[in-house]
């Protein structure tokens, strides 16, 4: 049988704005309307950012309570998993991070592995009782955490804390290639990643993104390595070298044809599920 692959579709992010380009979704009724097209193009997971009225990326549970709330009544029969941020701002406390993972049960949420500097510009922190707080909150609520790693040592930190507990096998990891400050998009990088995830935590899944100039090689490569994909415009505005994108959908379209391409089927939600161990 041909291997299954998801894509997850990160619709918005919490940097790009309408002026870097007009179809960005940033309400809670565009968003929701996103999810749904993407849905639909083939995307199994949906990875949700919220923003503030001036577009600013912010933790508003109210505003992800209001999304999740569309996503489900306009749209019942969209089964898509929703993967909500616990980072869509730096300067959110650790409570307000995850004040809406408490509320909503999300079955998955970002769990970002390791603290950076962010974009030359900040700090991106996540320290050891944050990171163990919200493996627990996590096992909790019965949310998956989505690892993402944006270099190699934080898949070590991943394997510390599945050996203390605080994770739970099977993990799935997201590899963030291509950010500032982290680790450069490029198949090199992206085969050292798998390896040391392989080394560190077997078993585990794992999907990646490209930011910018790198993603249409981390597409690639993600699906030849037998990765999963994400794509949106969370990390790409651009569909092409000076070619604004269209729709988040149009991104989703391109993977699922790649993957089909190249002898693989895309993965619905519940291919998904049974993939990354959720059922």
């Amino acid at each position: 049988m041909a291997k299954k692959t998801i894509i997850t579709a990160a619709v918005t992010g919490a940097w790009p704005k309408k002026e870097n380009n007009p179809n960005v979704p940033m309400t809670p009724s565009e968003i929701a309307d996103d999810v749904y097209a993407c849905w639909k193009a083939g995307a199994a997971i949906a990875h949700l950012h919220m923003r503030d009225d001036n577009g600013n990326g912010v933790m508003d549970p109210v505003k992800f309570k209001e999304t999740v709330d569309l996503i489900h009544e306009r749209y019942p029969d969209c089964d898509i998993i929703l993967n909500l941020t616990t980072s869509g701002d730096i300067h959110a406390d650790d409570e307000l991070r995850v004040a809406h993972i408490k509320e909503l049960k999300p079955e998955m949420a970002s769990y970002d592995c390791g603290s950076m500097n962010w974009l030359h510009s900040g700090l991106f922190l996540n320290t050891p009782k944050f990171l163990t707080d919200c493996g627990y909150l996590f096992q909790e609520t019965g949310t998956k955490p989505e690892i993402e790693v944006f270099d190699p040592g934080m898949i070590g930190n991943a394997a510390y804390y599945l050996k203390k507990g605080v994770l739970k096998a099977p993990l799935h990891f997201q590899f963030c290639m291509g950010c500032a400050n982290g680790i450069p998009g490029s198949m090199k990088n992206l085969v050292f990643m798998k390896e040391t995830m392989e080394a560190l935590c077997p078993g585990s899944t794992w999907s990646c993104f490209g930011v910018g100039h790198s993603a249409l090689e981390m597409l690639y490569g993600a699906v030849a390595l037998g990765g999963h994909i994400r794509v949106g415009m969370e990390d790409n505005v651009m569909y092409a070298k000076g070619v604004l994108a269209d729709s988040n959908a149009q991104f989703v379209e391109r993977a699922a044809r790649v993957i089909r391409e190249y002898g693989n089927e895309v993965a619905t939600p519940d291919e998904a599920r049974e993939i990354l161990g959720m059922k």
